[in-house]
């Protein structure tokens, strides 16, 4: 989200305090599974009036425990919060009333239209019948949603959804809104139009807005960035002081004749590196001092680059994060992930996903039209798209969960038109929404898949065993997964999703909200599994992970508009208009320059 970010607005002049939240020592414990759990401990935080404050961290960290404080919605154990010089403790019913709250999964009701859902909650809040219709004005047109006020809330797009949610919080402008990871599962062109729409409130209204974001790149647009790590406050200041940390420690590695892959995990395993992340076919590092790594373990004939590059905020962030974490915490730890001695090896180069002119139509309507693609044994293919682009609809037909209205395709060798149950036992599924079973424990998870996927014996123990040891869940196997940190419902899903040992894994939207931490631990075990030959089908909103991929096929209304390596995206985004420095840029360079051809037709 560099290039073409929303400026942020000017900062406004104080209140006699100088903010909207102030709150001192906080400290909240829940009981969970007859203990005390500390969610937070004698934080400090504070937004200023009429500006952005970010609050970042890993799962479980307590920022949702932290917003819903300040909502008044829940009772601090100790400390005090004053929001818009209210006691939330003594007065957290004027304090509701005072502040605008979209939590993670904000309350539209999918049966009432776009115009229902704003008059439901202008009745909730209060607002006057006399000035509903130039607010509803105004809240359509800032959000884009003026041409579907009747269309159902459920027949939204993911984005379009959280505008709606945006615009029935902001039915009665607030003086403080709070925003729980408002953006998660949200494609880029989404992400900044809300990112448009926060700027605006402040520019018009002077709302002062604390927002929580598993995206980075999104706390970059905040004035000031909070960072909560187990219940901790590590820290609050500005995005470009968080960076200067790192300043001078940051390179770009590349190695010829060596994969992208391998690359990167000798580099993880590095003493002197810090963090490494893979973009394009280069991988990123930050070194522990101002200066390259060495004794990199790589042979003499490896030609070996590292190019110093500018610090980002998510550099420092992570950076400050490993040093907080805890000895036994894995991600201190370079993760040493086995796979099973039955995993298809690279010696073949056949290609296992064959998509020849494949179309569906619903009605009239093509979701998908004519798109033709191949993926080889190995290769991690990503298909990304905005939503409503026909990703997910592609997706749903590899799996053989629907059938295509026509075209041709094949997955493990298999017509998906006549053999579709023998090619669903190749493949591995791993869904955007958390699909397992929330009420039964991590462990009878996996014996339930284990045994679905018709494992029994020596052989269902065997890989029960392997799941609970490499995804380090023996610690939490006797917990319900609906009581698990995303983190950890994430390392679940993947191990039922591997339970079988398919030859192909399809992974839709698998990172959606978890921190970076879980993200880089999450695509170590992915690398290892392309590099042992599974073939690894993704699509993803996050343009990052999105490096990871061998190659990618970027979808708008329904046919493909790209097709390459992520560095050739790139190169072809840059033709229409400018250079392209980051994989987000490019995906939005090729979307707008589609809707221009289309408008012109």
């Amino acid at each position: 989200m560099n290039a073409h970010r929303p400026q942020l607005p000017p900062m406004r002049s104080a209140d006699d305090d100088g903010n909207a939240l102030t709150m001192s020592t906080i400290s909240k414990s829940f009981v969970s599974e007859g203990r005390s759990v500390k969610a937070l401990d004698e934080v400090e935080l504070r937004v200023s009036a009429g500006r952005i404050t970010g609050l970042v961290g890993p799962d479980g960290a307590g920022k949702t425990t932290l917003m819903r404080l300040a909502a008044g919605l829940l009772q601090a154990d100790t400390g005090s919060i004053r929001v818009l010089g209210l006691d939330a403790t003594r007065d957290p019913l004027m304090v509701q009333r005072s502040i605008g709250y979209m939590p993670q999964r904000f309350g539209l009701y999918e049966d009432l239209s776009v115009q229902e859902n704003l008059d439901l909650y202008a009745d909730l809040q209060g607002v006057p019948h006399a000035i509903r219709a130039q607010r509803y004005h105004d809240l359509t047109k800032m959000t884009g949603l003026e041409h579907f006020t009747r269309r159902l809330a459920g027949r939204l797009s993911g984005g379009m959804k959280q505008k709606l949610g945006l615009a029935c919080t902001l039915v009665q402008p607030p003086q403080l809104l709070l925003l729980d990871e408002p953006t998660v599962g949200v494609d880029p062109v989404s992400r900044r139009e809300l990112w448009v729409i926060i700027n605006k409130l402040i520019l018009q209204h002077g709302t002062s807005v604390l927002v929580s974001t598993a995206y980075l790149d999104e706390a970059e647009n905040c004035h000031e960035v909070a960072l909560l790590h187990n219940g901790h406050c590590l820290g609050q200041d500005t995005p470009a002081r968080f960076t200067a940390r790192v300043e001078g420690r940051t390179y770009s590695v590349s190695a010829a004749g060596l994969s992208k892959r391998a690359l990167h995990d000798v580099l993880a395993d590095t003493d002197d590196v810090v963090d490494a992340v893979v973009q394009g076919n280069h991988v990123r590092i930050v070194a522990s001092k101002n200066e390259p790594p060495k004794n990199i373990d790589l042979p003499n004939s490896v030609d070996l680059s590292i190019v110093p590059v500018p610090a980002r905020f998510e550099d420092g962030f992570v950076t400050l994060l490993r040093a907080h974490l805890r000895p036994e915490d894995p991600a201190r730890h370079h993760l040493d992930f086995k796979i099973a001695a039955t995993t298809p090896t690279r010696a073949s180069a056949d290609a296992v996903i064959q998509v020849r002119e494949l179309s569906r139509r619903f009605g009239p309507f093509y979701a998908v039209k004519n798109i033709s693609f191949a993926v080889q044994r190995g290769e991690v293919f990503g298909l990304l798209g905005a939503n409503g682009a026909g990703k997910s609809t592609t997706f749903r037909m590899l799996c053989g969960l629907l059938p295509p209205s026509s075209g041709h395709l094949s997955v493990a060798g298999l017509d998906l038109r006549r053999a579709a149950s023998a090619a669903r036992a190749r493949i591995g599924y791993m869904s955007q929404k958390f699909s397992l079973y929330g009420n039964l424990t991590v462990r009878d998870n996996l014996q339930f898949f284990s045994s679905i996927y018709g494992l029994s014996g020596a052989s269902r123990s065997d890989r029960i065993k392997w799941s609970l040891e490499q995804f380090t869940l023996d610690s939490v196997k006797d917990n319900r997964s609906i009581d698990l940190p995303l983190g950890f419902k994430q390392r679940l899903a993947l191990a039922c999703a591997l339970m079988h040992e398919p030859d192909i894994l399809f992974l839709d939207e698998p990172t959606s909200g978890v921190d970076p931490l879980a993200r880089r631990e999450f695509w170590h075990r992915i690398n290892h599994l392309a590099e042992a030959g599974v073939t690894i089908l993704v699509t993803t909103h996050f343009m990052e992970e999105a490096e990871y991929c061998d190659r990618l096929a970027i979808m708008d209304a329904g046919e493909i508009l790209a097709l390459g390596t992520p560095d050739e995206i790139k190169v072809s985004a840059a033709d229409h208009g400018g250079p392209i420095s980051t994989l987000e840029d490019a995906f939005i360079a090729l979307l707008d320059a589609n809707a221009k051809v289309r408008s012109e037709q």
